[in-house]
């Protein structure tokens, strides 16, 4: 999508993507990643996710990258964290405590600003992409992050019936962007309830992403 798209949504607060609660998924499965705190975890295209909030009060170094600014600084506010900003190449960097958020292109963002990762956690990134972006984000993440293991949700509905985003990733679509350099895990898979717009059966999955 263009970034324009994503900018207006979070403008006009058309943020129906965005959970009210963290997800179950990730409180289910976290462990999978085997993660001592403090470890540092990566979530692209985080937006203003409650994820975060749980992930710190883990213990853990979270580090995120959003298009959308209002997003990191609604992010902030629900944390009672006031940050400091810099720029930082292209992005801007916001930080307060175990928290760093970069504003910008996910595109933008280096890996020697990013720092060392030891897990990424990809709850609506890979699935916001449409399929003509998903190969240069899926190395480039890769190696902005040095392969770094995965936990990552999917979903999978019939894109005739939803144009998306969210965007349908089956399991050969993980495979053939992942395959080469993790080992590919199932951890869980349900029915979204109530499905998507109008209904749309979907089914939402978590996988595992090991580095070979």
């Amino acid at each position: 999508m263009e970034p324009d798209f994503w900018l207006s949504r979070w403008r006009d607060e058309r943020i129906g993507f965005h959970a009210e609660q963290v997800n179950p998924l990730l409180t289910a499965h976290v462990h999978t990643l085997s993660l001592t705190p403090p470890q540092r975890v990566f979530v692209p295209l985080c937006g203003k996710t409650l994820d975060i909030g749980w992930l710190l009060d883990a213990g853990h170094t979270v580090c995120g990258v959003e298009l959308a600014p209002v997003a990191i600084e609604a992010l902030f506010e629900s944390l009672g964290l006031t940050p400091a900003t810099r720029a930082c190449g292209a992005l801007t960097e916001y930080r307060s405590g175990k928290l760093c958020v970069y504003a910008g292109d996910i595109f933008s963002l280096e890996p020697e600003a990013l720092g060392p990762i030891d897990a990424v956690y990809d709850r609506a990134a890979l699935v916001a992409l449409p399929a003509d972006l998903r190969v240069a984000y899926a190395r480039h993440l890769t190696a902005m992050t040095h392969s770094a293991p995965q936990l990552v949700i999917t979903f999978e509905y019939d894109q005739m019936l939803m144009a998306g985003p969210p965007f349908s990733v089956d399991q050969r679509t993980l495979h053939d962007l992942y395959a080469e350099t993790f080992q590919l895990n199932l951890l869980e898979q349900r029915e979204v309830e109530g499905g998507f717009r109008g209904g749309v059966p979907a089914r939402e999955s978590v996988w595992l992403l090991e580095p070979r």
